[in-house]
C-alpha cells in the first residue's frame, strides 16, 4: 500500500468530497467518480481548485515534479 494517497484522491480530499470537486469544476459528481486519473483536459482546473500540482496529477503529460531550486 502506498504511503500517500493517489493524486486524484488527494485532490478530492483537499476540497472535501468528489461532489465538491465536481461542483467547483462545473461537472457532475458522477463524471468525477468515473475518473481513474484526471483527464489531461481537466488537470489545470483541478490544480487551480485543489492545489495538487499538474505534475502529481498527470506526470505522464506534464513530467515529474520539478526539483526545488536551491
Amino acid at each position: 500500500m502506498a504511503d500517500h494517497p493517489a493524486p486524484l484522491q488527494e485532490a478530492i480530499a483537499r476540497v472535501g468530497s468528489a461532489s465538491e470537486l465536481a461542483r467547483r469544476l462545473g461537472l457532475t459528481p458522477a463524471a468525477v467518480l468515473q475518473w481513474d486519473k484526471v483527464p489531461a483536459t481537466r488537470v489545470l482546473a483541478v490544480e487551480q481548485v485543489t492545489g495538487v500540482s499538474r505534475h502529481s496529477l498527470r506526470p505522464d503529460v506534464f513530467g515529474p515534479i520539478p526539483e526545488a531550486a536551491e
